[in-house]
């Protein structure tokens, strides 16, 4: 029996759309611009087959979906979820376009899924089926063409079958076919928490702007996995006190701040934060309402929304999460002069230092780690110290500035090579 999620069209997926009508018209975009840009280049819809380890075949739906390639191959991850639609994953390979497009990184976007719940699989099972879905893929796929990443429910070792994958196809070794590699197959210094790192230049500018100071900030963090614990334990170093952390299951607070090293610990040999000694337990929402400095959504889409976009206090929302704030509650915060660091900036920091690993990979020629970071920060603040000087000289939301800036990059692309034939 097949196993698929729901293709019809969700609330992200029409926020996006929405969202490219109203910067088109802000920009007086022509029409033709705006209805490519709010239809993918390309689309391969997968139906996956996979032998499982007590000798059954199941079917796996899976799309590979390459938004906009006008200024550089395609560039985006692959999740593996039991939620994963169509439309979804269009809307993130849309948002991976803005995202290449505001850090001035040479790619286009690009988004793969497969529908699955990665937990109930074996790791043989995963392997398996990573290795078929790259095997469909290898028509539109490769370093000059469209290059996948790890994204939810995949990780380094998943990169690395891939990379093993297309390269035994190949004939060769090919580490430029996918980023997030291990580093003893071609990947990079600077890989590791390069989302934490990369939000963590940003907010140090923003919390100057609004006159805060990070060693004696208040924050709280919606999302343990892998991002969320590395910006906790950066966010933590600077002497910010951490009062609340969630995952999936719960939600816990302490007043005088989570002990960060102890509560990854906990959450990684337990697998979530029930029972975490020394807390109280909270909810998902009252997380989102406590009075801190710094708000951190970073787990899926639409976490804040119209429903308790007023009940939010933070003087900052850092969006690590992609999608993490819904359209409308956007425009919410912005009209309560609550600043919001937009998710194709705030977490921009993954795809930098992805396009690091592929030029070196391309190169066959490896940066050392302080060379990687140098150029990582330059990249992160000057772009955020150009967007908010945008931002205030229009009096306009930093995410109506990123997405102004990102679609007239797209657009002159587009523009200036044409149509061909």
């Amino acid at each position: 029996m097949a196993r698929s999620g729901n293709n019809n069209s969700d609330r992200f997926h029409k926020d996006v759309m929405t969202e490219i009508d109203e910067i088109s018209s802000l920009l007086g975009l022509s029409e033709i611009y705006v209805k490519r840009l709010k239809k993918p280049q390309r689309t391969m819809t997968l139906h996956l087959p996979v032998m499982m380890d007590d000798g059954s075949m199941e079917l796996f739906d899976a799309w590979r979906i390459q938004h906009n390639m006008f200024r550089g191959p395609a560039k985006g991850g692959i999740r593996m979820h039991p939620k994963a639609t169509l439309g979804d994953t269009l809307a993130h390979a849309v948002l991976m376009t803005w995202k290449c497009a505001v850090v001035n990184i040479p790619f286009g976007g690009a988004k793969g899924a497969i529908c699955c719940d990665p937990k109930k699989l074996s790791p043989k099972e995963q392997e398996h089926l990573a290795r078929r879905y790259i095997w469909e893929l290898l028509p539109i796929i490769g370093p000059e063409k469209d290059i996948p990443a790890p994204e939810v429910g995949t990780d380094s070792t998943t990169m690395a079958q891939i990379m093993d994958g297309y390269s035994v196809f190949a004939g060769y070794s090919v580490p430029s076919i996918v980023t997030g590699k291990p580093d003893s197959v071609g990947g990079t210094a600077g890989r590791h928490g390069a989302v934490g790192r990369g939000l963590m230049y940003i907010l140090k500018e923003a919390a100057r702007n609004q006159q805060l100071y990070l060693y004696n900030s208040t924050a709280a963090i919606q999302g343990f996995g892998k991002i969320g614990q590395s910006i906790a334990e950066i966010l933590s170093g600077t002497g910010c006190k951490i009062h609340a952390v969630s995952d999936s299951k719960s939600a816990v607070f302490s007043e005088e701040g989570l002990d960060i090293e102890a509560l990854t610990e906990y959450k990684n040999n337990k697998g979530n934060l029930k029972g975490f000694p020394g807390a109280d337990v909270i909810t998902n929402n009252d997380l989102l309402a406590l009075e801190v400095d710094i708000l951190i959504p970073c787990a899926l889409e639409h976490t804040i929304n119209q429903s308790n976009v007023r009940s939010i206090k933070a003087s900052i929302v850092a969006e690590a999460g992609n999608a993490a704030i819904s359209l409308e509650a956007n425009k919410v915060l912005f009209d309560r002069e609550i600043l919001v660091l937009p998710d194709i900036l705030a977490n921009a920091g993954g795809i930098v230092i992805s396009y690091f690993e592929w030029v070196q990979g391309k190169q066959e020629f490896y940066w050392n780690a302080v060379e990687i970071e140098e150029r990582f920060e330059n990249i992160m603040i000057s772009t955020y110290r150009k967007l908010m000087a945008e931002a205030e000289k229009a009096n306009e939301s930093l995410r109506t500035a990123s997405m102004k800036l990102a679609i007239s990059k797209v657009a002159e692309a587009m523009e200036l090579r044409g149509l061909c034939p």
